[in-house]
């Protein structure tokens, strides 16, 4: 017998994928390394524009992973992404 819990109206947080947010966990792990945590608060919106652009035309030309990091375009875009997202939603 189930419990009742209103939740009905909540976000759906289970729906995202855990791959996606291991992949911005290890893009914001290897940023917090090289530069500081949080480093990216500090960085004017302009800049992730840019570093998004740059990820995706490399991806848009094949190339699958960041020469620097290793790791996946498509994850350094979506870390570019959610900090354009953070600081057009927190008006920084």
């Amino acid at each position: 017998m189930g419990g009742i819990k209103h939740d009905s109206d909540k976000l759906r947080m289970d729906l995202i994928p855990v791959e996606a947010l291991e992949e911005l966990a290890r893009v914001l792990t290897y940023g917090a390394a090289k530069y500081a945590e949080n480093n990216w608060q500090e960085v004017e919106a302009k800049r992730y524009e840019a570093a998004l652009l740059r990820h995706y035309a490399l991806y848009k030309k094949g190339e699958t992973h960041d020469s620097e990091s290793d790791i996946l375009h498509l994850s350094h875009m979506l870390a570019n992404v959610a900090f354009l997202l953070y600081k057009q939603i927190n008006s920084i």
